[in-house]
């Protein structure tokens, strides 16, 4: 990438670190991330030479910091990293509040949504024992399968062997409008959304998780231009 020429620590930086994928790379990373695949699985689109680069460059620019762990090389914050915080939460507090939300007309993957989701788990409001809840969504083949245990998380593409307590079907667009804090369970659920199982662990579902990161950030429709 050319050089921007200037002094400016805003252009420096955005060499640095506005190179596309490259805050979503950061995004993972500060989401608890380590290793490539599991980066990689919250950013499906991006190719893994793609990937590998921006990585690459993150450790160039001290940012990240590459190191063997016990089942392959994984990648780390440093400080520098760390402050990448306050860039991607502005980002993220300007696009919920300012950008359109409309689902149905998004290009949407559904696997970085239960990444999501699988991410902001409330352990401590689990029931105790361990289960599992079958996602099935409309126009995809394939189920998808969240382990909750207190001790482990995990999200799956079959069964790990214990009890589907849960399915929850839903159009992604509706999946996505409730996560996002577009619209509430309720709303969700008039449009389609089902928790089929034990009416009490149905009724508890969303309160197992924190929602995301951005969804008590309320839309704002942008001022019009003034007349010229």
């Amino acid at each position: 990438m050319a050089d921007y020429g200037q002094f400016c620590s805003v252009a420096r930086a955005h060499e640095a670190i506005g190179g596309r994928w490259t805050l979503l790379v950061a995004r993972e990373l500060l989401c608890g991330s380590r290793r490539f695949n599991d980066i990689r699985r919250g950013i499906p689109r991006i190719s893994r030479t793609m990937l590998s680069e921006r990585l690459q460059e993150l450790v160039r620019v001290g940012a990240v910091t590459r190191i063997e762990g016990e089942h392959g090389p994984e990648y780390a914050l440093t400080e520098a990293g760390r402050e990448l915080m306050g860039i991607v939460g502005a980002l993220g507090t300007w696009g919920q509040r300012w950008l359109p939300r409309h689902p149905e007309t998004e290009d949407l993957d559904l696997e970085p949504l239960l990444v999501d989701m699988q991410r902001r788990v409330r352990p401590e409001a689990l029931p105790p024992d361990p289960m599992v809840v079958r996602f099935e969504i409309e126009g995809r083949r394939q189920p998808h399968f969240l382990l909750l245990k207190a001790s482990e998380v995990s999200l799956c593409t079959q069964n790990p062997g214990f009890p589907e307590r849960l399915c929850v079907r839903a159009g992604l667009p509706v999946l996505v409008a409730w996560w996002r804090g577009d619209v509430s369970f309720a709303e969700a659920q008039r449009r389609g959304l089902e928790v089929e199982g034990p009416r009490a662990l149905a009724r508890a579902f969303p309160d197992w998780f924190e929602r995301y990161l951005f969804a008590g950030i309320a839309p704002r429709e942008p001022s019009p231009a003034p007349a010229s």
